[in-house]
C-alpha cells in the first residue's frame, strides 16, 4: 500500500517551497509589480478618475442623507420662536381685556416711588397696552411655568433702579400663587431677596448701577453728580453673583454724565487718586467688556442663563415727538405714533458699543432688546405721581414739568411687558 507523499517528506516539495519564498521576497518582484501598476494607471486614467468622482459623489450623497444633529436645547429652553420672528420688532395694541396682568393695589412690593394710582394719577390708559411683534405673538406669560423653573434656583437682577423696577414687577407677576406664609422679602444692603419657600427659590436684585466698583454704590445714598467707576473692579460685586441660575444685568443711565466719563486707575482708599477721563463710549465699552470677562471666568452657559437689557430710554424733551417746547413727560397719556421715532436721550453710539462688544463674546447673552418699543411710551413714565425723595417747593408745585419723574416707570405697567419678553426668551429662545 503507497503512502501519502508530505511537503515535509518530499525533497523536491521543499524545494520548491524554498524558491517561491525567495521569489516572493526579491526586490525584482516588487519592482516588477510596482512597474504593472503605474502601467495599468496610465493606461485607464479615465476610467479610475470616473470611478473616485463616483465615489466622491456617493460620498456626498451620504453626507446630504445624514440627518442634522440634534440641537441641544439651551438651560430653561421649552421651545422656539417662529423663524425670522423678531419679538422686539412690532406695535403697541390696545386690549383691555387682558390687562393689566395684575393691580396696583394687590401687589405690595412695588416701591412708592412706582405706585402711580395710589399717588394719584388720575387715568389708566398707560396699562392697557400690549406689545405685538410683527412676525409673531409673544407666549403668554405662565407664573407657574416659571415658578417651577425656577426652583431650587437663583434668579439675580443685577444693575440700577430701572432694573430693580423689572425686578419688581417680575415679583407681583408670581407673588399671586404662594401662599402669604410662603413668600417673604428683604433688604440688605445693596441685596434685596424675594423667597418662594415653597419652591426653595430666590429672586434678588442687587443694587450695581455700573456694574463695577463707584462711588455711587450705596443703596440708599447715590446721587452723585460727579461719578467716578473703578476700572477692573468688578469682582467687589461679582461675587455676590455667583451661583446664579438666571442673571439680567443692566447699565446705561448713570454712565451719561456728558461726552466724558472719570475712571479711577487705583483704589478709593489712595490718598492721591490717579483719574483719567475717558469719552462716554470708551467708559462704557471698558465695563461692558469687565462684565462679559466676569461671566465667561465665573459661570457655566450650560446651567446658566445671562441676559442683558438694553438702554431704558427717557422723555425729557417733549420737543422731540411734536409737542410743546420745554414740555417733557408730564401730562402725557398718549403714546408716540412715529414707528421711526428715537429719543436724543438714548444714544445710538451706545448701541453700537453694545453690539460691538457682545458680537465678540464667546458666552452666550441674550440681548433683550426693549429701547425701540420703550421709546413710544411717553405716557408710562411715573411723572409727578410718586412719593418724592424730598418736600416739593412752591415753586415746583407751580411748575409739575420740573419735578416729573421721566425715567421711571409705573407699575403695572411697561416693565411688565420687559418681563413677558424675559421669559418669550427663556423659555422660547
Amino acid at each position: 500500500m503507497k503512502t501519502p507523499l508530505s511537503s515535509s517528506s518530499s525533497p523536491a516539495a521543499a524545494a520548491s517551497s524554498s524558491l517561491l519564498r525567495r521569489a516572493r521576497l526579491s526586490p525584482y518582484y516588487f519592482f516588477t509589480l510596482f512597474a504593472f501598476i503605474v502601467f495599468v494607471s496610465i493606461l485607464y486614467t479615465e476610467d479610475f478618475g470616473c470611478i473616485f468622482s463616483r465615489l466622491d459623489d456617493s460620498d456626498r450623497l451620504i453626507r446630504r442623507s445624514t440627518p442634522p444633529k440634534k440641537r441641544v436645547k439651551l438651560p430653561f429652553s421649552v421651545g422656539r420662536t417662529p423663524e425670522a420672528c423678531d419679538v422686539f420688532d412690532g406695535r403697541w395694541v390696545w386690549d383691555k381685556e387682558n390687562r393689566p396682568l395684575y393691580e396696583e393695589s394687590e401687589c405690595p412690593y412695588i416701591q412708592p416711588q412706582l405706585t402711580c394710582q395710589e399717588h394719584g394719577r388720575p387715568e389708566k390708559d398707560y396699562q392697557f397696552w400690549r406689545w405685538q411683534p410683527h412676525g409673531c405673538s409673544l407666549p403668554s406669560f405662565n407664573a407657574t411655568l416659571m415658578l417651577e423653573t425656577l426652583r431650587g434656583k437663583r434668579m439675580m437682577f443685577v444693575g440700577d433702579s430701572l432694573n430693580r423696577g423689572q425686578y419688581v414687577s417680575l415679583v407681583c407677576l408670581l407673588h399671586g400663587l404662594i401662599p402669604e406664609e410662603a413668600k417673604s422679602m428683604e433688604t440688605n444692603g445693596s441685596l434685596t431677596i424675594f423667597r418662594a419657600k415653597d419652591y426653595n427659590a430666590t429672586i434678588e436684585f442687587y443694587w450695581a448701577p455700573f456694574l463695577l466698583e463707584s462711588n455711587s454704590d450705596d443703596a440708599v445714598i447715590h446721587r452723585i453728580a460727579d461719578r467716578i467707576v473703578r476700572r477692573g473692579s468688578i469682582n467687589k460685586h461679582g461675587r455676590h453673583w455667583k451661583g446664579a441660575d438666571i442673571v439680567v444685568f443692566n447699565t446705561y443711565l448713570w454712565w451719561m454724565t456728558g461726552t466724558k466719563f472719570k475712571i479711577l486707575q487705583g483704589s478709593f482708599n489712595d490718598e492721591v487718586k490717579d483719574i483719567v477721563e475717558l469719552s462716554t463710549e470708551d467708559a462704557y465699552r471698558m465695563g461692558m467688556k469687565s462684565m462679559l470677562r466676569w461671566v465667561r471666568k465665573n459661570m457655566d452657559p450650560k446651567k446658566t442663563r445671562v441676559f442683558f437689557t438694553s438702554m431704558s430710554p427717557s422723555h425729557h424733551k417733549s420737543i422731540e415727538w411734536g409737542g410743546e417746547p420745554g414740555g417733557n413727560c408730564y401730562n402725557q397719556t398718549t403714546m408716540i405714533q412715529d414707528p421711526s421715532y428715537w429719543g436724543s436721550d438714548s444714544r445710538r453710539s451706545i448701541m453700537q458699543v453694545i453690539g460691538q462688544v457682545f458680537s465678540e463674546s464667546s458666552f452666550p447673552v441674550t440681548f433683550l432688546n426693549i429701547t425701540q418699543l420703550s421709546n413710544y411710551r411717553k405716557d408710562a413714565h411715573t411723572s409727578i405721581y410718586k412719593k418724592q425723595w424730598s418736600p416739593l417747593t412752591p415753586e415746583q408745585i407751580a411748575n409739575p414739568v420740573s419735578y416729573a419723574d421721566c425715567v421711571h416707570w409705573c407699575l403695572p405697567g411697561l416693565q411688565d411687558t420687559w418681563n413677558e419678553l424675559l421669559f418669550a426668551k427663556l423659555f422660547y429662545p
